[in-house]
């Protein structure tokens, strides 16, 4: 009895098949009278199509238009396009090839899915060639490769490839540009970053970044950057379009955090309201939009957590041993100066200047030079009070860089019984480095001085 059902199932699912291929596979065009090429199904340039219109698989409508070369979601709100996304959609369509005629004059169009269309796109054309044509999408077919479509105006029902289902049944918010800010990361010279009542700010001369508030130091380029290319790179995962005095609900009536970029006399500001239910992202808001939308809730959470110590540059000195020209090591109240000189042979080598003038060792500079170019903060510390900087082990200075353009740093370096300490000239309270790293820079350095 089983194997009775067994085989009638079969049965069934062979008979099915077989009348897939005789109402639709026997529609095929032999195979002879088939050419290399496919035919298009608009012959249009992606670049002439100045209009789309997109009525995706789940009902929303989404009209676009191009303005200045740039794509720009008209209905049903106002908003700019995802270039990448809205250009792929118009290539999509202008390269749309017809794998093959189903029927050329069908009965009924409810079998393909296209009485009602599951995809409508409209596009309209300028120029010569000006005009609007309509695209049908149906359903797939049943080994789900293909879609079957047609366009409006004519007969024909054919199939299109149906791995562009995605790329063209787009709705609004997959279409619009989802940047929470737009500014240009290259001419970004200030940033602020405020977390309740803590504010930090970041100023920018040329290639260095400085903390400004509340203390003023040195700040890691790297850090700085960071936070600005992940501003940059930061998308919204949804949006929200409430009354601009009902900001309350998302937490953004009083922002816990909120972001500044200053770009020369303008300024783009990023504030962050509320935890989403699902716990993973953030109501956030371009303060220059009534928008709100959703983004990764680590991005406030990074920002609101880290303090200046955090952004605070960690190497001691900017000078690599290849680019200084002349340091002074001020040991024990004796002065040690040593500069960079030529031999007869026109190759630079180190010369001591001070207490007295003599060659010193080249390998044994060149760990001194290394041993000190590479000291890196650990932590910092408010105060110098209890740093053994009031009676400096070493204080080191130097010059390095291009003739024209020379810098100049100066360090000095205190100890105690169990910690090291270095204060940078101009700079707040002092830096707290590995211990064995200090002790090892000053012993080579009495290697040399000896």
């Amino acid at each position: 009895m089983r194997g009775l059902r067994s085989f009638l199932f079969l049965l069934v699912v062979a008979a099915g098949l077989g009348a897939y291929v005789y109402f639709v596979e026997s529609k095929r065009t032999p195979s002879s009278e088939t050419t290399a090429t496919k035919e298009k199904v608009f012959t249009v340039e992606s670049a002439d199509i100045q209009q789309l219109e997109v009525r995706s698989e789940k009902g929303e409508r989404t009209k676009l238009a191009k303005a200045d070369g740039k794509w720009q979601i008209v209905e049903p709100t106002s908003a700019a396009a995802d270039e990448t996304e809205v250009s792929s959609l118009a290539s999509s369509l202008s390269t749309l090839e017809i794998q093959r005629v189903v029927e050329e004059k069908p009965a009924s169009l409810a079998e393909y899915g296209l009485q009602e269309p599951r995809v409508t796109i409209a596009l309209t054309t300028g120029g010569a060639s000006a005009g609007t044509k309509r695209l049908l999408i149906g359903r797939k077919t049943p080994t789900g490769g293909d879609m079957y479509a047609k366009v409006e105006g004519q007969d024909r029902v054919f199939l299109i490839q149906a791995y562009l289902d995605s790329t063209l049944s787009r709705g609004t918010f997959d279409l619009r540009d989802k940047h929470v800010l737009k500014f240009d990361r290259s001419q970004v010279d200030a940033l602020e970053i405020q977390s309740g009542d803590k504010t930090l700010r970041f100023a920018k001369a040329g290639a260095e970044w400085t903390i400004t508030a509340p203390v003023k130091a040195r700040a890691d380029f790297s850090l700085v950057e960071g936070v600005i290319g992940r501003l940059d790179d930061a998308r919204m995962s949804e949006v929200f379009t409430p009354a601009e005095t009902d900001l309350k609900p998302y937490g953004l009536d009083k922002p816990g955090v909120t972001v500044r970029l200053g770009t020369g006399s303008s300024q783009a500001s990023l504030a962050f309201g509320r935890t989403l239910q699902d716990n993973e992202r953030t109501y956030a808001r371009d303060l220059s939009r009534p928008l709100v939308f959703a983004v990764q809730k680590s991005l406030p959470e990074e920002f609101g957590a880290k303090t200046a110590a955090d952004y605070r540059r960690r190497d001691l000195f900017e000078f690599r041993p290849f680019t200084a020209s002349r340091i002074e090591f001020v040991r024990d109240g004796k002065t040690y100066t040593f500069e960079k000189a030529k031999d007869k042979d026109g190759a630079d080598k180190w010369r001591q200047t001070a207490p007295a003038q003599r060659d010193p060792d080249a390998a044994k500079m060149e760990s001194l030079l290394s041993a000190f170019a590479n000291l890196r903060a650990q932590s910092f510390v408010d105060a110098t009070s209890g740093t053994g900087l009031d009676k400096p082990a070493v204080a080191v200075s130097v010059e390095f860089g291009e003739s024209d353009n020379k810098k100049r740093e100066r360090v000095s370096f205190g100890q105690t019984k169990d910690a090291a300490f270095a204060a940078p000239e101009a700079e707040p309270g002092a830096a707290k480095l590995d211990a064995t790293e200090l002790a090892n820079a000053l012993k080579a350095l009495d290697e040399v001085i000896k």
